[in-house]
């Protein structure tokens, strides 16, 4: 018999056989009919992944983490990092996932630059524009990145000149739009602007009041030759009785 062959799974009918004779049990299991035919040929368990890496050889105890699948880290994904970290609120834009056929990703040619017919622009683009410029034509990272980002801003801003124009002929000819959100914005910072501003109104009045309260009793008190107000707040005594003459 060959060294290394494992049986265990081919004798599984005659062990299950021998454990429902010794039992007892009148009702064997629903693939046990099944299993007497067609036997299975392999174990059922999970064998260790490829390993993309060497683990850490530990003499004490086996790794916990053996059959968790390595990372697998592509050329791009760096280089995703990197723009998505300087142009955060591209992720706040919506974008089309889906796809014709599966294969739309097979179609795009990045040699004629970042704008792909059939294809919205995105942070993608900027990221396949750079790869492409890296590999193809030997661009260092820090080149290519300036490069892609460079005919991104053009298009963003045609973008944005496209859709203020538009705006301004729709409402040439009659068009109403709701408020936009620098409007909106300004409008809720004039409310609350206005809401503290009364506030603060009342609050100085308020300390306004106790001060002048607080005055007033001071100098009906000891009387109006014994106090001068200098300064403001400040209250300083001066006694008007002459010191007893000896006798």
């Amino acid at each position: 018999m060959a060294r290394g062959l494992n049986l265990k799974p081919s004798r599984v009918y005659q062990i299950v056989t021998q454990i429902l004779e010794s039992r007892g049990m009148p009702q064997p299991p629903p693939w046990y009919k099944t299993i007497e035919s067609i036997p299975p040929a392999a174990i059922l368990t999970r064998t260790q992944p490829v390993q993309h890496r060497e683990l850490r050889k530990s003499k004490k105890r086996k790794p916990s983490r053996m059959f968790h699948p390595q990372p697998i880290e592509y050329e791009e994904d760096k280089l995703r990092r990197d723009f998505f970290r300087d142009h955060p609120w591209e992720l706040a834009r919506p974008r089309i996932v889906l796809e014709n056929d599966g294969r739309d990703g097979q179609k795009v040619d990045w040699s004629r630059g970042i704008q792909q017919p059939g294809r919205q622009l995105s942070g993608e683009s900027v990221v396949q524009r750079q790869l492409w410029l890296m590999n193809e034509q030997g661009m260092p990272n820090s080149q290519a990145y300036d490069m892609a980002r460079k005919e991104f801003y053009h298009l963003r801003h045609q973008e944005d000149v496209e859709r203020r124009v538009a705006r301004e002929e729709a409402e040439w000819v009659g068009a109403d739009f709701a408020k936009g959100a620098l409007e909106v914005s300004m409008e809720l910072e004039d409310k609350s602007y206005e809401s503290w501003k009364s506030w603060a109104e009342k609050e100085v009045e308020v300390l306004n009041r106790q001060r002048d309260g607080a005055y007033t009793a001071a100098v009906t008190e000891h009387g109006d030759d014994t106090f001068e107000r200098l300064g403001g707040d400040d209250i300083v005594v001066e006694s008007t009785d002459t010191p007893d003459q000896p006798s």
